[in-house]
């Protein structure tokens, strides 16, 4: 018999990429796909764990640059960087 009360679907989530200024969450993952970065992929996601996007992280996104909303600044847990957006495709949130 299945509960119908009790959900085994994870928790909405969205590309950190889509976020809009003042946003804050919780990295649920990271996933980088081709196309995303002139980088290599495993270069890429290499890039973001030592910068402090791992799974589990507080992000706040505090700034967007001016044209295009282009690059952003983000604070993970207390660190602040400046990332791409289209690089920020790559890191899920909740």
């Amino acid at each position: 018999m299945v509960d119908s009360n009790h959900s085994s679907e994870e928790p909405p989530h969205f590309c950190l990429g889509q976020a809009k200024r003042g946003f804050r969450g919780q990295i649920h993952l990271i996933m980088v796909t081709e196309g995303l970065s002139n980088l290599p992929t495993g270069e890429l996601e290499r890039r973001l764990i030592e910068l402090g996007f791992t799974e589990g992280a507080a992000v706040e996104i505090l700034h967007e640059g001016t044209f295009g909303r282009d690059p952003i600044a983000v604070r993970i847990d207390n660190a602040t960087v400046a990332i791409r957006r289209r690089e920020a495709m790559a890191i899920l949130v909740i």
